[in-house]
């Protein structure tokens, strides 16, 4: 498993968070964040962590490395 393997969403969303992103909107089960008019949308599935590939392109789609991610996440 990878670095981005079992991250909840709840603590993944407040890692964007800490990178500058903030909350726009959330419609079903998806939250969207957004940050100098780029946006990330989220699966947000209370118990279940998101995917990683799911994750590893939004991260990049937020203009961050996996490693930033992690470091922000560990914080």
């Amino acid at each position: 498993m990878g670095k981005l393997s079992n991250l909840h969403p709840d603590r993944v969303i407040k890692t964007f968070r800490k990178a500058g992103w903030v909350f726009k909107s959330q419609r079903g089960s998806h939250v969207k964040l957004v940050k100098n008019e780029v946006a990330v949308v989220l699966p947000y599935h209370k118990g279940k962590p998101i995917k990683e590939p799911v994750l590893c392109h939004e991260i990049k789609k937020a203009g961050l490395t996996v490693d930033e991610f992690v470091q922000l996440y560990k914080e």
